[in-house]
């Protein structure tokens, strides 16, 4: 099942992620846009509807907790970014992330490492076959 997210939705699902939980009311205050309390009520239940959101009756309020990581989302996200807009290239994906950004030494140092580290596995898994 492939997950996917209007930009709000993202903005919500992240400030849940965040908290762990939120209120319609709590979910509006961290957002950085100024949303009504019943534009925000909408896209929650909209991820709600998707099955990304769980509510709990919290008095006269809903509560609402994810039922995706953020990790799951991002696995799913990404794999479509990947395929819509490089193609399937991981090597332009990756190109894109470190070129466009501001990338410092020690950063790359640890993407090398995970890279090598990859490298090292997949060679590993090779020679078992």
């Amino acid at each position: 099942m492939a997950i996917t997210f209007t930009d709000r939705e993202l903005d919500v699902m992240a400030v849940l992620w965040q908290a762990g939980s939120g209120t319609v009311a709590e979910v509006r205050d961290a957002l950085t846009d100024d949303l009504a309390y019943n534009t925000v009520l909408t896209v929650l239940r909209t991820l709600q509807e998707k099955g990304y959101l769980r509510p709990v009756a919290q008095g006269r309020a809903h509560r609402y907790f994810p039922t995706v990581t953020q990790e799951q989302a991002g696995k799913s996200v990404l794999a479509r970014v990947l395929d819509k807009v490089f193609a399937g290239s991981t090597e332009s994906l990756l190109t894109q992330l470190v070129s466009d950004r501001s990338v410092d030494a020690d950063e790359i140092r640890r993407l090398r490492k995970l890279l090598d580290d990859r490298l090292s596995a997949s060679q590993k898994r090779r020679r078992k076959r």
